[in-house]
């Protein structure tokens, strides 16, 4: 049989394969539904992976995991009797393989990480060549369809939830002055924050201290602004000079 010809090519599109490809989207747009969300718990405590990351990657694991239930339709049903290798020891391969570029990509300066949503991403479109590989175009195209509206609108929806806005702060003090954890966290309370559990880290060099940690609104709105917040902690006894960055994926 030609292997371009309507025949040969309409398997593809043929009742039962869009009846399998409704099946995998469904499952498709629960798992994204039930990674956001996760990943919602995560942003709005104002951890690096947000509803974004966490939806990606449910929602491309999901997409594996169906279509190895459906062996049957892979290749528009068409059994290749010369096939040389397993398809499933060659998904795994790209996978793992995608997931160290994707790690590539994922970047931390300090107390921020960025680079998870791309790293995320770039996992989703690999799952997108695989299932076009075999022959799911009608699911590869829904889930490219979902993965770019996530990209794109998810971080609206995060804007408009209710969050915990997160800043990294460094704090470097005078030579030989000892700063009061006490007194810090007050000025930072006051401001509507708080110090995030397990954030905090110290660093002495040449008989200076500095102080790193990350400090998180109490609510949406408790929060001043990023300048205000530097206000306050710049008449703080003792602090020579300090950096403010938000902590955000």
């Amino acid at each position: 049989m030609n292997a371009l010809s309507f025949t040969n090519l309409s398997t593809y599109w043929s009742a039962q394969e869009m009846a399998t490809n409704a099946v995998v989207f469904l499952n498709l747009l629960g798992a994204l539904v039930l990674g956001l969300v996760v990943g919602y718990e995560r942003s709005y405590h104002g951890r690096a992976a947000g509803m974004r990351t966490y939806g990606l990657v449910c929602m491309a694991a999901a997409a594996l995991t169906v279509i190895a239930g459906y062996p049957s339709y892979w290749y528009g049903g068409q059994t290749n009797t010369f096939l040389a290798a397993d398809p499933t020891r060659v998904i795994q391969g790209i996978v793992t393989g995608i997931g160290f570029l994707g790690a590539g990509v994922i970047m931390r300066d300090g107390l921020n990480i960025s680079g998870l949503t791309t790293a995320a991403s770039i996992w989703a479109c690999s799952v997108i060549g695989i299932m076009v590989g075999v022959g799911f175009y009608a699911s590869a195209i829904l889930l490219t369809f979902l993965s770019a509206m996530s990209m794109m609108w998810i971080s609206k929806l995060e804007n408009w939830l209710p969050s915990r806005p997160a800043i990294a702060i460094t704090l470097e003090f005078e030579r030989n002055f000892v700063p009061q954890e006490n007194t810090l966290r007050a000025v930072v309370s006051s401001h509507g924050y708080e110090v995030a559990t397990g954030s905090f880290s110290i660093r002495s060099s040449n008989e200076k201290l500095e102080w790193h940690f990350v400090a998180i609104a109490l609510s949406k709105n408790s929060g001043v602004a990023m300048n205000e917040l530097a206000s306050g902690l710049s008449t703080l006894q003792g602090v020579e000079d300090f950096s403010l960055s938000h902590a955000r994926n």
